[in-house]
């Protein structure tokens, strides 16, 4: 079927589903400020990215990696150009529409965990299941399943500060794929774990890219995780300016 696919949030996009990319973002710009202190966090990006890939983002602290996530996560708006999740155009939709979008088809995980400490690792991971009203006994039987596939299934009860950092980034990535997104945005993921737990953490996501069939884009500065992506997208003073 060759027609545009209606998101459930936005407006609909040529393309067939099975072929169009996961992301398309077209002549990306965002500042911050004006005048002689703006500060010009992007400046004209472009690129696709295929579905059921793992695609590292890099570049140095300042190169507009996190502004370029939040644009493509929905939690920023950008000043000019265009992007497009899911066969859905951000820009098209509203305050409930990005919410939507947020809650049922991005999945995030962050540098910092954002776990809720006085809950257990299972019912961190069932919050945004509860947000969704899903069925209890579905919502149980899916925190189970996700936290064996992250290898945790024997921490189920424990609460954060009970785990270590890569058992609790193991949380965060569980806890992100709670609504079955389509798209993990991951930013520094393993920013705080040493190299080891990092790499681990690396195998994991790419792990669950590939038995998943999600898509993920992960923003690193650590030049040895980028082995794990099926390919690399360089940002440099809001450029791109790499793309192998």
């Amino acid at each position: 079927m060759n027609e545009g696919t209606r998101g459930s949030t936005g407006t609909a996009v040529a393309g067939d589903a099975g072929t169009r990319p996961m992301v398309e973002v077209t002549d990306l710009h965002r500042s911050y400020g004006t005048g002689a202190a703006a500060v010009h966090a992007l400046r004209g990006v472009s690129f696709k990215v295929p579905r059921g890939e793992l695609v590292a983002l890099k570049g140095r602290s300042g190169s507009g990696k996190t502004t370029l996530l939040n644009l493509v996560g929905g939690l920023d708006t950008a000043d000019r150009g265009s992007v497009v999740v899911d066969g859905t155009e951000l820009s098209g939709l509203g305050e409930k529409g990005l919410l939507e979008l947020r809650r049922d088809r991005v999945g995030f995980i962050f540098q910092s965990f954002g776990l809720i400490p006085i809950l257990s690792a299972a019912e961190n991971v069932g919050v945004p299941m509860r947000l969704r009203r899903t069925d209890p006994q579905v919502r149980e039987e899916r925190v189970a399943l996700l936290l064996a596939l992250v290898g945790l299934a024997d921490q189920a009860a424990q609460r954060p500060g009970e785990l270590s950092g890569g058992q609790q980034q193991r949380v965060a990535i569980a806890r992100a794929l709670a609504n079955e997104p389509a798209l993990l945005i991951a930013d520094e993921p393993t920013g705080q774990l040493d190299a080891e737990t990092g790499l681990a953490v690396m195998e994991l996501l790419r792990a669950v890219v590939r038995s998943q069939g999600v898509t993920a884009l992960v923003a690193t500065h650590d030049a040895q995780l980028l082995d794990f992506a099926d390919r690399v997208l360089e940002l440099g003073d809001g450029h791109l300016v790499e793309h192998v």
